[in-house]
């Protein structure tokens, strides 16, 4: 039976929706094609003739999840504030629920093992979540927001990576609590405009 546009359209929508939740729950090497099919209640026959193989799936999943991610962080319409991005990123509820959350925490550690598609995905992500977490750092040359920018991730997606990997629940808890602290800190002069001027 021939699919139309439309659901064909829908049954991409959907393969990509469940790829981005099960590669950041199980990782890249965890998820495998009959997994990713049964999640989205379709055949081997629609993953490949919508994607072609399963690396093409998982840039496209990977870039999708990467984008709702950062809006998730940041909705748009919503009056962006750093340290609300803080306490979201860095919270019990984001590290428990990683189908849900970043990417950049969930998938870094594989990254330096895939193909070049993969990581372009990757990097192209990271890139966007930095500029927008730049624009929430006024008072400094651009050049200094992006740095800070790309410390202050360094910091969350370390902190929530190290936050899920230990097994001690108290010790979790307190690198949340330290990365949160520690960007507080870091942060607060340069979003309040304060140190160098505007170049």
């Amino acid at each position: 039976m021939k699919v139309s546009k439309q659901q064909s359209a829908e049954n991409r929508a959907r393969i990509l929706a469940a790829a981005a939740r099960l590669f950041r729950e199980r990782g890249l090497q965890g998820t495998g094609v009959d997994a990713l099919v049964g999640a989205a209640g379709l055949s081997h026959g629609s993953l490949y003739s919508q994607f072609g193989s399963k690396e093409r799936l998982a840039a496209e999943a990977l870039a999708a999840a990467l984008e709702g991610g950062s809006d998730a962080l940041l909705p748009p319409g919503e009056t962006p504030a750093l340290d609300l991005l803080v306490r979201r990123y860095l919270s019990r509820s984001h590290r428990d629920a990683p189908g849900g959350g970043c990417a950049l925490a969930a998938l870094g550690s594989e990254m330096p093992r895939q193909p070049a598609g993969l990581r372009a995905a990757y990097s192209a992500g990271l890139r966007r979540l930095a500029g927008q977490v730049a624009t929430l750092l006024p008072g400094r040359p651009a050049e200094a927001r992006e740095d800070a920018a790309l410390a202050a991730l360094a910091t969350l997606v370390g902190a929530l990576t190290l936050a899920r990997a230990v097994d001690d629940p108290a010790l979790s808890d307190r690198l949340l609590a330290a990365g949160r602290r520690h960007l507080a800190e870091s942060l607060e002069p340069i979003a309040e405009g304060r140190g160098q001027p505007d170049a």
